[in-house]
Parts: C-alpha cells; sequence; structure tokens
C-alpha cells in the first residue's frame, strides 16, 4: 500500500496538510502520477484523511500539491 501526505494549496490560498494512501498501488511514485492524473480531470476527485476526517478534495479547487512519503511536510 502507498501512502503519502499531501500539502494541498487550494485556489483562495488557504493550505492544508491531508493523508492519502491507496492500497491499489505498490509505491509512492506510482501514487504521484495517480493523485495529479486524477486532479487535472474536470472530475478529479480524491478522498483523503485530515487528522481524523475524510476530506474530499476536487480538482478544480487545488492550485498546487507537495507531497512526502510519509510524516508532516516541511
Amino acid at each position: 500500500m502507498a501512502t503519502a501526505v499531501l500539502r494541498v494549496r487550494l485556489i483562495g490560498g488557504d493550505r492544508m496538510d491531508l493523508t492519502y494512501d491507496n492500497p491499489d498501488l505498490a509505491d509512492g511514485e506510482e501514487l504521484s502520477k495517480y493523485v495529479i492524473t486524477t486532479l487535472a480531470r474536470d472530475s478529479g476527485v480524491l478522498r483523503a484523511r485530515h487528522g481524523d476526517r475524510l476530506v474530499v478534495l476536487y480538482g478544480r479547487g487545488v492550485a498546487a500539491i507537495e507531497f512526502a512519503p510519509r510524516g508532516a511536510v516541511v
């Protein structure tokens, strides 16, 4: 299972750190390609976690993404 922490900057300027995992992918490189491809589509949606909360991230609202393999983005 591939897991990553995403620091997402939204179009409005806000930022948030989300944890995203996908049991179907083996490593972080595949995961990053999947996230980018998904959010690049007009109907792109990711389900991620912000602490204990489930967050649905829509590609139209994302301005930038930073990846970290695990743990906090520094």
